[in-house]
Formats: C-alpha cells, sequence, structure tokens
C-alpha cells in the first residue's frame, strides 16, 4: 500500500472507482463517474480545509481507495472529519485498513491534529468494524444528519483522539515486540 495526494493524472482511475464501485457503495456512498465532478474534487482537495490521499496497491500501483481529512478547524479545536471509499476489487483485503492507518499517522503527526470524526450510517457494518478496529470510540447518534442519495440519513459519530491513538499504537509496539 503507498499513499500520494491526487492529482489531475488521476482523474481516470477516481472515474473507474466511480463507475466500477457503485453497487458497492451504495447505499452508502453516491459517487460521481463524471469527470467534472473528479476535477471539482481535486480542487476541493486543494483548499487548506481538505486533505485528500489515494491509497494505491503497492505492486501495482491500482486505486485501492480514496480517503480525506475535511472541514479541518484550527485552533483550539484541531480536528477534521475522516472520509473513505474502496475500490470493490479490492475490498476485504486489508488495503485500505493500512492506507486509513497511515492516514490516521499523518492526521495526528504531520497535520497535527488532535480529533478525527467519522460520521457512519448505522447499518454500514463494513464501516463501523474498520473505524473500531483503528481505535474510534463511538461517541453518539445523529438522526437525519446528512443528505445520502436524495434523502436525510440517520449516522453514528465515532471518534479518535490523538491521545488514544498514541496509546494504541504503543501497546501495539510493545504486543508485537513480546
Amino acid at each position: 500500500m503507498s499513499l500520494s495526494s491526487p492529482t489531475a493524472k488521476d482523474v481516470a482511475d477516481l472515474v473507474d472507482l466511480a463507475r466500477a464501485s457503485r453497487r458497492f457503495h451504495r447505499p452508502w456512498v453516491y459517487l460521481s463517474p463524471g469527470v467534472k465532478a473528479w476535477q471539482s474534487y481535486l480542487k476541493r482537495v486543494r483548499k487548506s480545509g481538505t486533505i485528500g490521499y489515494l491509497v494505491r496497491h503497492r505492486d501495482t500501483g491500482q486505486l485501492v481507495g480514496v480517503v480525506n481529512l475535511s472541514e479541518i478547524v484550527r485552533g483550539v479545536f484541531q480536528s477534521a472529519y475522516l472520509s473513505f471509499y474502496a475500490h470493490a476489487a479490492h475490498a476485504g483485503k486489508g488495503l485500505m485498513s493500512e492506507g486509513l492507518r497511515t492516514v490516521l499517522g499523518r492526521a495526528f503527526g504531520r497535520h497535527r491534529l488532535h480529533r478525527v470524526e467519522a460520521n457512519i450510517q448505522p447499518q454500514n457494518r463494513a464501516s463501523r468494524r474498520l473505524v473500531r478496529h483503528l481505535g474510534f470510540r463511538l461517541e453518539g447518534f445523529s438522526p437525519r444528519y446528512l443528505k445520502i442519495g436524495g434523502r436525510w440519513c440517520d449516522h453514528e459519530r465515532w471518534a479518535l483522539t490523538r491521545e488514544a491513538w498514541q496509546a494504541s499504537r504503543s501497546g501495539r509496539r510493545r504486543t508485537t515486540r513480546g
């Protein structure tokens, strides 16, 4: 797995991800398969309030998924929202988990965030399982929180702080050393 920042050269791969993964993502995410939508996405990730990452397979270079840190708030908050989506062809292989782990390391290190929040529809078991595995804690429930696919959907609020991340990382290092 490798990470990169999205560029205009990646638009074709992003369009392919949206087209090939449409059934896999529904009803959780509605990605546009249009070139203009992805060009707009590139403009958003160039702004200071959003950081986008592409997760690619280390050996083949194939696009595995997309991870975003958005609505970044600095000052006393130092927080961002996490969003992610995988290419259906690579789902269930642990590559997105590895990519998200690397992005979280950058979020709490290089980007100096204190808190990352992921909002997930309660029925999206795979995403809930993934963030729980990464150390996120369920903090609450938000009825009719985001408009997805033309309708207001309930979401669970999952969050991870820098301290919890660091504690989980040091615990892993201790257990792997024996």
